[in-house]
């Protein structure tokens, strides 16, 4: 059975083009495959806290005391094993400031551990997640980062690909719904909607 990891990040509940684009992959997903095993967390309503003090023995690969030290352990744990299980990763992902909201940064560091998911060796960081994994990064914005001037102030994408790599994901592909704001934002919208469900292909 196939199981999707799937994480939201749009503050925008209702005309979000990144929500959009997951859930237009998602319901093509379910269609063709009934039995498939989706876990969804809306970080932006039910965003994780910030990494605490407590965490820093498992960080540094301790085994926590009883208590704050293992309860957040727990928590960091709990969303390692949900990726590890996961055969595809599905990201949604708005340019906030020029980068990735706060809320999937926070997800990012609970995940990303030295010793966990991540291994330093000689010949540099190595990933340590099971191979095969999938990771889908739907993302929208108001202007254009793809190319041109607005490339310079792209912080998302390619943020995106250089952390993931280190704990072992590589075979990333990014639907951009981007130029919102421009007159044919409508119109960019749809594209990408379809590009995002084409992916369930």
């Amino acid at each position: 059975m196939t199981q999707i990891l799937v994480l939201h990040n749009s503050l925008n509940p209702s005309a979000s083009a990144s929500r959009a684009m997951t859930e237009a992959y998602l319901q093509r997903v379910r269609a063709s495959e009934p039995d498939v095993r989706i876990i969804e967390h809306d970080l932006a309503a039910r965003p994780l806290p910030h990494l605490p003090p407590e965490i820093l023995p498992s960080l540094f690969g301790q085994a926590p005391q009883p208590g704050p030290e293992a309860e957040v352990a727990a928590r960091s744990d709990a969303l390692i094993g949900e990726l590890e299980q996961s055969d595809v990763i599905v990201i949604g992902a708005p340019l906030y400031n020029f980068t990735i909201p706060s809320t999937l940064k926070a997800w990012l560091d609970h995940v990303i551990r030295g010793g966990r998911t991540f291994s330093y060796t000689e010949a540099g960081p190595q990933g340590l997640l099971p191979p095969g994994k999938r990771v889908l990064v739907f993302t929208a914005s108001g202007g254009v980062y793809s190319e041109g001037p607005g490339a310079a102030l792209d912080h998302l994408v390619p943020y995106l690909k250089s952390v993931l790599g280190l704990i072992g994901l590589s075979d990333i592909q990014v639907v951009r719904a981007e130029g919102m704001k421009l007159p044919d934002g409508p119109a960019r919208r749809e594209v990408a909607i379809a590009d995002a469900a084409a992916l369930a292909d």
